[in-house]
């Protein structure tokens, strides 16, 4: 994911998944049908958890899984979150296959895991979430909006979790 305009960069600090998983439920407090949250960060660093996260605060009720084997999970709500994770796909003539596109535009929110793998597929107007490994437990997820309706998301998410003293111990 590209790195462009440096004054809309945040950092969310998190000491482990509990953390990582109420940065997600603040985020959906703040998000709306049409955004695009492009995750980025290595096996493990707790993308999955955002999204879980992410997905409790819009109202998804069950089990939230990675879609690695899925590559697409539909999660009902209010407003539906699509979930994709492309770590599986090798070149970007498979988003079509998907349906990646069509479902960028369905009126619901996208969260994509492994989204760094076809930047150039990804819409201009998008929250970039890179997670990065600090510690044992600990993260932090860089943020950036690389658009005008993004880069307010990205201060008012980073803003909603200075708010909520960090949102660890919830």
């Amino acid at each position: 994911m590209r790195r462009t305009d440096m004054t809309s960069m945040h950092s969310i600090e998190t000491s482990g998944p509990a953390g990582t998983h109420r940065a997600g439920e603040l985020l959906a407090g703040l998000v709306r049908p049409g955004d695009v949250i492009a995750l980025g960060g290595g096996l493990g660093a707790g993308k999955t958890a955002l999204v879980q996260g992410l997905a409790a605060g819009m109202g998804v009720v069950g089990h939230v899984p990675s879609p690695t084997f899925n590559l697409l999970l539909v999660h009902r709500a209010d407003v539906p979150l699509y979930h994709f994770d492309l770590y599986r796909l090798e070149t970007a003539s498979q988003l079509v296959d998907i349906d990646f596109y069509e479902t960028l535009e369905a009126g619901g929110v996208s969260a994509i895991e492994w989204a760094d793998r076809f930047p150039e597929q990804l819409p201009d107007d998008r929250l970039d979430v890179t997670i990065e490994v600090t510690g044992e437990e600990s993260r932090r997820l860089d943020v950036e909006g690389t658009g005008p309706r993004s880069r307010d998301l990205a201060r008012s998410w980073s803003d909603a979790w200075r708010d909520a003293g960090g949102g660890e111990g919830r």
